[in-house]
């Protein structure tokens, strides 16, 4: 009789171990599909949201390049009389090279009430702003029904007013074919038009705006202190915002500086870098779970397989297999498994990010590297997943098994 101990030590080969993984796999292809469902989920979650993410990112940043890198700021801190004039606007708009429009405006102080009809309950929500025709320009105001009021309404200090549509909607004003005022401590202001919508300051759509004209001769002007400060917005071409920021105080008010205080656009790039930062992280935890959540449904179904198969286990042991030939078995199916998962799953978040982009009309934008290292990550996962139940499959002994 041969010694035990001069036997061979059984092996298993690499290409035995992918064999009998693949083997195993498609022997069950239901259970199979159901497993590697979590990584496809996770994988094809990670891959949409950070293309998404890029893409969107670029939207983004291009529209805000367009706005605010485009846009100065000046703020009217006179001691004497005020600087932010109609003649003063005109001279920026004619003498800086760059500029595009030019408006100002200050948000109305001592206002009590404002409401549509004197039954009306006091609507102490409402801010009254006073502004030139040129704001409107400035912010690209759009008019849903009625217009706006032009530079003779302002001249004349003529009691007209444009309602953002927020405020509108508070007031219950009624359709502009019935000619409705709005009472400003009890003063009518006959609106002209209404706005829907603006590419700078969206609070316009929550004021009533009155001519800077009328404004003074009912309120005075602004006082250059407190909250009771004229800015104006001036929109320029691209490129050219630094330029009118160090040009424009010297045709306001040459005399004195001191009384402007220019606000340049920010660096688009550091904020822009600040908020995508912000962004990806918050996404990158969200395919993070996405991913958690894929592992943990691989690792159940591998460990309720490994249950299932522990005849087959036993046999295999019984036959010569070596528990870390059982290790290694069970952790290439998980591996095989969370593999195809990534590849499927890189597949299906291309196919998302095309769709998603054709339809919002984007440039969709995907990292290459990502798509390459999906599989990477599918394996990852599947691997991890399968440690536990890979390792309680090698403790199987064959005598307990085979009596199952």
């Amino acid at each position: 009789m041969a010694d035990p101990a001069a036997l061979p030590m059984s092996r298993l080969r690499a290409s035995d171990l992918a064999h009998e993984a693949l083997a195993a796999l498609i022997a069950r292809p239901a259970r199979s599909v159901l497993t590697g469902l979590g990584t496809v989920l996770g994988v094809g979650t990670l891959v949409t949201i950070l293309g998404l993410t890029t893409t969107a990112q670029a939207q983004v940043s291009a529209r805000f390049d367009a706005l605010a890198a485009t846009t100065v700021t000046v703020e009217d801190h006179h001691t004497a009389t005020p600087v932010l004039t109609p003649e003063a606007a005109d001279r920026v708009s004619s003498l800086v090279n760059g500029v595009e429009a030019v408006g100002y405006y200050w948000p109305v102080s001592g206002v009590a009430d404002v409401r549509v009809v004197a039954s009306q309950p006091v609507s102490s929500r409402i801010q009254v702003t006073a502004a030139s025709p040129g704001l409107f320009a400035v912010v690209d105001a759009a008019v849903s029904s009625g217009t706006l009021f032009d530079r003779f309404h302002d001249a004349h200090a003529l009691p007209v007013a444009v309602v953002g549509e927020i405020a509108a909607q508070r007031l219950g004003l009624p359709d502009l074919a019935l000619a409705p005022s709005v009472l400003v401590d009890d003063r009518p202001y006959t609106v002209v038009g209404v706005i829907s919508a603006t590419t700078r300051m969206p609070d316009l759509l929550s004021s009533v705006i009155i001519p800077a004209g009328a404004a003074e001769e009912r309120f005075g002007p602004p006082s250059g202190s407190g909250g009771n400060v004229a800015t104006m917005l001036i929109a320029t071409r691209p490129g050219a915002a630094r330029q009118v920021a160090a040009e424009a105080p010297w045709v306001l008010t040459p005399q004195d500086l001191g009384q402007v205080e220019v606000v340049p656009p920010p660096d688009p790039r550091t904020l822009r870098e600040s908020v995508d930062a912000d962004l990806s992280n918050l996404l990158l935890a969200l395919a993070a779970i996405c991913l958690f959540i894929g592992a943990v449904g691989i690792a159940n179904t591998t460990l309720v397989a490994v249950m299932e198969r522990t005849p087959e286990i036993g046999l295999r042991r019984s036959l010569g297999a070596r528990s870390r030939h059982v290790f290694a078995q069970i952790i290439a199916e998980s591996s095989l498994l969370g593999v195809l998962g990534g590849v499927v799953g890189a597949t299906v978040g291309i196919l998302a990010i095309l769709a998603v982009s054709l339809v919002q009309g984007w440039t969709p934008v995907l990292e290459p590297g990502l798509v390459v290292i999906a599989p990477a990550i599918g394996l990852a996962v599947g691997a991890l997943a399968g440690l536990q139940p890979s390792w309680q499959a090698s403790r199987i002994q064959p005598t307990e098994a085979l009596r199952r």
